[in-house]
């Protein structure tokens, strides 16, 4: 661990690291000012909220699954940290949008910045991870991939709680700000070149597309490490979508608790991301993933069940934050949602170190990219899959359910690549 703590003093990795960590933290400052500022101050319907909800995190996915190709291409065949300047001057614009947006209380230009925030997070997704093998020591990857996780998840805690405690107008200043100091610190990321001389680019996004997940996906350790991260996504999909609804209508809490929630769950992500690193003492090995998952799927349960018997406010009101904390449910919730959370990111974390540590460091990117793909798929699928079981008026909490059997599904997964690889 402290191997890995002393990366954040050195610029071939400091850089990076807060460039990814300000582009998380506005990601979800915008996306959660966005989606408390519909479910409390918009809609007033469970079922219209979860289905806005799902809308926006399905236009948020949805250019990683059509554009990652061309990133994966692009990130290989061209200087790493040339990229992450022009796409750091994009965020500027984007976020000129989202912020116009927030002003004016305009749903449709929300909803445009989240798209092209989608398209910002594609062409930056690749990167943040192919250029760890390209900067560190072999030794160094799994904790830099660890840093960088855990990092990304504190910026989203961050990010989704300060969304509960400003209000929308506050929100679009702010995420002006971070954009610019995001331009700022992406300038300082070292040169990062094309390791190997890089094919023409394919700028047919089916093509290039089938093609990448294709030479991807029969290196047999890749197709289970994608696989099993794509359950997670999915899995992750779905809860973020059910959270907001879930406290306003189950919780009969206010957007302060519902910024906890999303903010409980990245932190626990963080804690999970260095706990696993600290087990497995820098090695990439899938031996704790299958537990990890289960584990997750039991706390998922427990979640369901503890909502369930939930006793909200019967008088209309919303419980604020510090009623909330003294209900008699909250520790045994709280305890739940942290569960997921760390062993979440005790299962997903060495997942990703094989992907950048399985191929050649000239296809880093590309095998990021196509993971990307699948991933984003998979999340696109559960966004659908939340959309339509609210459609056929399927609770947000009794959905959970369907999350535990997805775990299960997962955990077989990660237990033939424990056997293939460990």
């Amino acid at each position: 661990m402290q191997t890995s703590m002393r990366l954040l003093g050195r610029r071939r990795f400091l850089p990076l690291f807060v460039t990814q960590l300000l582009g998380a933290f506005n990601d979800n400052l915008f996306k959660t000012a966005m989606v408390l500022f519909a479910t409390y101050q918009v809609y007033s319907d469970p079922q219209v909220e979860t289905q806005f909800n799902a809308i926006a995190t399905g236009l948020f996915i949805l250019p990683f699954f059509l554009l990652s190709a061309v990133s994966g291409q692009l990130a290989d065949t061209r200087d790493k940290a040339k990229i992450i300047r022009l796409v750091k001057t994009a965020e500027i614009f984007i976020m000129i949008v989202g912020a116009t947006g927030l002003f004016l209380s305009s749903i449709p230009l929300m909803l445009a910045a989240v798209l092209a925030m989608g398209i910002h997070s594609t062409f930056f997704g690749p990167i943040k991870y192919a250029i760890l093998p390209q900067h560190l020591e072999p030794k160094e990857v799994l904790g830099g991939t660890g840093l960088v996780e855990a990092g990304t998840y504190i910026a989203i805690l961050a990010g989704t709680i300060l969304a509960g405690l400003i209000d929308e107008k506050q929100a679009a200043v702010g995420v002006l700000i971070v954009a610019a100091l995001g331009w700022i610190s992406g300038r300082q990321v070292p040169p990062a070149p094309p390791v190997a001389p890089g094919e023409p680019l394919d700028w047919h996004i089916v093509r290039a597309s089938i093609r990448l997940v294709m030479a991807t996906m029969h290196i047999r350790r890749l197709f289970l490490a994608i696989c099993s991260i794509s359950f997670f996504w999915a899995i992750g999909a779905v809860l973020i979508i059910q959270f907001p609804p879930i406290v306003k209508n189950v919780l009969t809490a206010n957007e302060q608790v519902a910024s906890l929630f999303l903010g409980i769950f990245s932190i626990g992500v963080a804690i999970g991301s260095i706990v696993i690193n600290r087990l497995l003492k820098e090695q990439v090995s899938a031996r704790y993933a299958p537990a990890s998952v289960i584990v997750m799927g039991g706390f998922v349960m427990l979640f369901h069940f503890v909502a369930k018997s939930w006793v909200g406010d019967t008088g209309g009101n919303l419980y604020n934050l510090a009623d909330f904390v003294t209900h008699p449910g909250a520790p045994m919730l709280i305890l739940s949602l942290m569960g997921v959370a760390i062993a979440g990111g005790m299962f997903v974390v060495p997942l990703y170190a094989f992907l950048t540590t399985t191929v050649d460091k000239s296809e880093t990117a590309r095998t990021v990219a196509a993971n990307n793909i699948v991933n984003s798929g998979a999340m696109v699928a559960g966004s659908l899959f939340a959309f339509a079981l609210s459609a056929i008026g399927l609770s947000a909490v009794d959905q959970l359910l369907m999350l535990t059997a997805m775990c299960v599904v997962s955990a077989w997964i990660a237990w033939k690549l424990h056997l293939a690889c460990d």
